[in-house]
C-alpha cells in the first residue's frame, strides 16, 4: 500500500518578544535584535501541517484534509490568532516563543490527535516570506532552514 504525505496550510497572526528576564536588557537587544522589544512586535504566520499514512483504498485520502485543518484550529488556531504568544496562550508559558520553539510546541498539541494509522510527518512554521523551520518530531530531529 502507497504511503503518502499530505499538507494543509493555514495562517495565524500574533504578537510575541523574545527574551529572557535573567538576561539584562542590552544582552536581549544584542542576541535577539528589535524581537526584543518590550512592547512587542507581529507576525502573520504560515503554518503548513504535513501527514503521512497509507492512502485508504475506500477514499483515495490519507486523511480528510478538513478534518486536518479542524483539527488545527481547535488545537492550535484559536489559541494563537491574534494573541500575544508570550502572555496569552498557556501552552507556551514559561517558552521564549521563537518560531523554533513555537514549531515544537504546536507538534506535542497535534501529534497524539490523528486518526488510527496517520503520522504527524513535520511542522514547517513560516515567520516570514525568508524565515521559516520545519520540525519533524523528537525521534526525527529537527531542521530549521531559511534565510536571514
Amino acid at each position: 500500500m502507497a504511503v503518502v504525505r499530505a499538507t494543509r496550510r493555514v495562517h495565524f497572526c500574533a504578537a510575541h518578544r523574545l527574551f529572557r528576564a535573567d538576561w539584562s536588557d542590552q544582552r536581549n537587544r544584542d542576541v535577539f535584535g528589535d524581537c526584543a522589544n518590550p512592547n512587542w512586535h507581529g507576525h502573520n504566520y504560515e503554518l503548513d501541517v504535513t501527514v503521512e499514512g497509507p492512502v485508504d483504498p475506500e477514499t483515495g485520502f490519507v486523511m480528510d484534509l478538513k478534518r486536518l485543518k479542524e483539527l488545527v484550529e481547535r488545537r492550535v488556531l484559536l489559541d494563537v490568532d491574534h494573541k500575544n504568544l508570550n502572555a496569552e496562550v498557556s501552552w507556551l508559558e514559561g517558552i521564549n516563543p521563537s518560531t523554533e520553539n513555537v514549531a515544537v510546541a504546536i507538534w506535542a498539541r497535534l501529534a497524539g490527535e490523528l486518526p488510527t494509522g496517520v503520522r504527524l510527518a513535520k511542522v514547517l512554521l513560516r515567520e516570514t516570506e525568508r524565515n521559516w523551520v520545519e520540525y519533524a518530531g523528537p525521534s526525527a530531529g529537527g531542521t530549521a532552514k531559511g534565510e536571514a
